[in-house]
């Protein structure tokens, strides 16, 4: 793609990874995951920073998603600089070196009857 498309600033305003899951893992595991489309030439250095009600943010965790791919980043599997906690309400803000566009997407398997939600996240700069 010659024109890249995207923002630079995105925010997810609703996190909440559940507690537990059921079915196989890991694809049946609980999970909130930023869905991340980079179609520029270049690297894109991500920073995701969380948000807390009672706490303080947590953050910045740091990743790339290389030019013209697409990563699917679960939140549950974000550990440095501390692992985001099950259970809790939180939001997320992203910041990118270039142009992307995110979704967000989460899997909750607490029950056999697993619910699957995808929106796309909110876009700023």
């Amino acid at each position: 793609m010659s024109t890249p498309i995207g923002k630079t600033l995105w925010a997810i305003a609703e996190g909440y990874i559940p507690p537990t899951s059921t079915g196989p893992a890991p694809q049946m595991t609980s999970h909130e995951t930023a869905c991340i489309l980079n179609t520029t030439n270049q690297e894109a250095q991500i920073a995701i920073t969380i948000y807390f009600s009672d706490r303080e943010p947590a953050g910045p965790y740091q990743l790339t998603v290389p030019a013209q791919r697409t990563r699917h980043v679960r939140f549950n599997e974000l550990k440095d600089p501390e692992p985001i906690p099950k259970d809790t309400d939180f939001a997320s803000v992203i910041k990118s070196s270039v142009p992307i566009v995110v979704q967000h997407t989460r899997l909750d398997s607490r029950q056999a009857e697993l619910a699957l939600l995808s929106t796309l996240a909110y876009a700023s700069e």
